[in-house]
């Protein structure tokens, strides 16, 4: 099993060498050892052929159950890296990705099912995006085309999942209405309860709260950490107050490369570089 340490630093790690690393490192909680849920090795991004790299051979763990958090100046590469976890780039097909990203193990990259691993890496937008449907059929969308439930079963589904994003009492009497009618925190509750009623292993979360209100936001933030205890989260995030509030690790992002990446507590309490410093000070970003 592989274990964590609270810092990295990144600089000049990639490929084997950060592999090494990362097997090799030991939590401040001595009394469980963290498992690999993903690893990102030496990955590199590109928006078009013969481009400059958007990503440049970033190296770093998610770990089991825990929340990641990717902060950094915007057109930093955060949401870059946050999209090829489930290979969402592939909807343009003059994108593409060099390196490795392994799920429990198995490249994400050659002979996979691309249905299949955004049905075990999902995701969930800056904006709500409720399909023009009920609230219902939001939620049963998915799991019909997996077409791996019955309808009981289905139901029985979206009845856990809105009750485990803390939806189902709001919602339960109007199954049927629009679900574009929902308040903009509701509908956000909506699209996360949609990506757990498939029950993946990682969520993946592009700022999402950023459209929302102080209370909505706060609603979501208890959401997450009750959520990672099934789930795995990584989340990008321009809030550092938020960061250090919902996230175990963070990783710091400068100019498309993995600046650091270490616990949070660390990261924004005895930072290695002083990059990080400055930026988690508020001196640029």
């Amino acid at each position: 099993m592989n274990t964590a340490t609270d810092l990295v630093n990144v600089d000049n790690i990639n490929g084997t060498e950060s592999d090494s690393l990362a097997d090799n490192m030991v939590s401040n909680d001595v009394s469980a050892e963290l498992t690999h849920r993903m690893d990102i090795q030496n990955l590199s991004f590109y928006y078009n052929k013969g481009a400059a790299a958007s990503l440049k051979s970033v190296s770093m763990p998610i770990y089991k159950n825990r929340v990641t958090a990717l902060i950094g100046p915007s057109g930093c590469g955060k949401s870059t890296l946050l999209r090829t976890l489930n290979r969402i780039y592939d909807l343009y097909g003059h994108q593409y990705a060099e390196g490795e990203i392994l799920l429990d193990g198995e490249t994400i990259f050659s002979n996979t099912d691309i249905n299949e691993l955004r049905s075990k890496v999902g995701m969930v937008f800056q904006k709500p995006t409720p399909f023009p449907m009920s609230i219902y059929e939001n939620m049963a969308f998915g799991l019909k085309i997996q077409g791996k439930l019955n309808k009981a079963e289905i139901r029985d589904r979206v009845e856990s999942a809105l009750k485990r994003a803390h939806l189902w009492e709001e919602v339960k009497d109007k199954l049927d209405a629009d679900a574009n009618g929902l308040s903009g925190g509701q509908q956000q509750r909506l699209c996360i309860a949609r990506t757990i009623a498939l029950e993946p292993e990682v969520i993946l979360m592009d700022e999402p709260t950023s459209a929302l209100d102080p209370i909505a936001t706060a609603a979501i933030e208890t959401l997450i950490t009750e959520l990672r205890e099934k789930f795995t989260i990584v989340i990008v995030t321009h809030n550092m107050q938020q960061a250090m509030r919902i996230s175990d690790y963070t990783g710091f992002m400068y100019l498309g490369q993995l600046e650091e990446f270490g616990t949070t507590d660390q990261i924004f309490h005895a930072p290695a570089k002083d990059r990080t410093q400055h930026y988690i000070s508020g001196d640029f970003g």
